[in-house]
């Protein structure tokens, strides 16, 4: 063979003859990324499988999702006196801060104005406050002359006016609150329900003798027929003696509205006073823990008789008697019960600038007469 003949086979080329990687260039790159990709994973000290996106379960739609049109649902609420005004605007405020994406609605009295003529002009004063610091859309509305229950010729009674909810054609969707609440989560989830002209609560608390629908919260779809039909039924000439929005809505709706689960819309004040609480979780054998219950709960409505509602104070003989009790130095209910009613007032000072009503006469006079006639 020639000094100078080549080589009968020719040399693969290696990183010692050409001095450079045998791996593509693409290879190359991809290899470094994923490199600096996991060591950013471990530096943050999070898991490979939190990069990747996960998709929601069809069952939960996700209240971020860009797609809802929040304008298309509304909370409700209505005024028929200042100390319901008052509840209403904090309402309106604590779905604010909160949050809450929906439309507010208040319908009050047309006599009232926005007009804020004095500085005791409360009604004027709340009514502007809530339309321009939380954005409530004001409708005022005329509301018949409302007389106390009891009277022989009662012509409407206030809490009929959650009917005109049904009237608010605008929205697909309603929901009605009562107002002597405290709001502890928005529910804007309530909106996105699988569709149903109604949906309410049991009365948990007629469990299981009664089976009826508790109005205070209402999820519903406006329609005009309902407005007409509920208005129909609270004229005097026509309703039942001694009829109520609950007994109206339960004659309509006890069959087919959707239930709605009391533990998280149907929290009231009184289950932290009282002793048996099966009616409210629904068995007898799983133990009460109060700070869970008002952890999982979205409200605290105030139902506490003979106590009075939190915006009239307590008198100091009724506490005496029936207030919460430390059992065993557990007073987590005791706690949790006093301070449910402490916020609700300071949150009313500081957004209405109202303090509590006077506490009234206890015993009530009628009931001291019997108890000195026994």
């Amino acid at each position: 063979m020639s000094r100078f003949s080549p080589p009968p086979h020719p040399l693969k080329p290696t990183i010692r003859t050409t001095g450079r990687s045998i791996l593509p260039r693409r290879s190359r790159y991809l290899y470094v990324a994923l490199a600096l990709l996991f060591g950013y994973l471990w530096f943050t000290g999070r898991s490979p499988a939190s990069i990747f996106p996960r998709r929601p379960p069809q069952h939960a739609p996700s209240l971020r999702h860009k797609n809802i049109g929040w304008s298309r649902y509304a909370y409700f609420q209505y005024a028929t006196s200042t100390a319901y005004l008052c509840n209403a605007v904090m309402v309106f405020e604590a779905l604010d801060r909160l949050g809450s994406k929906a439309d507010r609605v208040l319908l009050y009295p047309d006599q009232w104005d926005t007009r804020i003529e004095s500085l005791t002009d409360r009604d004027s004063q709340l009514l502007v406050k809530a339309r321009e610091w939380y954005k409530v859309k004001l409708v005022p509305v005329d509301i018949p002359i409302t007389h106390d229950r009891g009277q022989e010729e009662e012509e409407w009674d206030a809490t009929f006016t959650k009917f005109m909810a049904w009237g608010q054609s605008k929205y697909e969707r309603v929901l009605h609150l009562d107002s002597d609440i405290t709001v502890l989560k928005h529910l804007d989830e309530l909106f996105l329900l699988p569709r149903s002209p109604v949906s309410m609560m049991r009365a948990h608390w007629n469990l299981p003798d009664k089976r009826l629908l508790s109005s205070r919260l209402i999820l519903l779809q406006p329609s005009g027929d309902e407005f007409e039909r509920f208005m129909t039924a609270t004229r005097s000439d026509l309703r039942q003696a001694g009829d109520s929005d609950m007994d109206i809505l339960n004659r309509y709706y006890i069959d087919t509205a959707m239930v709605l689960p009391h533990q998280s819309y149907g929290l009231l004040s009184n289950e932290f006073r009282v002793e048996d609480h099966k009616h409210f979780i629904g068995n007898s054998f799983e133990p009460w823990d109060p700070e869970k219950v008002l952890q999982d709960a979205s409200l605290v409505h105030f139902l506490d008789e003979p106590f009075p509602k939190p915006w009239v104070m307590w008198p100091p003989t009724l506490y005496a008697e029936k207030h919460p009790q430390c059992k065993a130095e557990d007073c987590r209910n005791k706690n949790i019960w006093e301070s449910l009613y402490d916020d609700f007032r300071t949150r009313r000072k500081d957004i209405c600038a109202l303090l509590s009503a006077p506490a009234p006469e206890w015993p009530p006079r009628n009931q001291s007469k019997r108890l000195s006639a026994g």
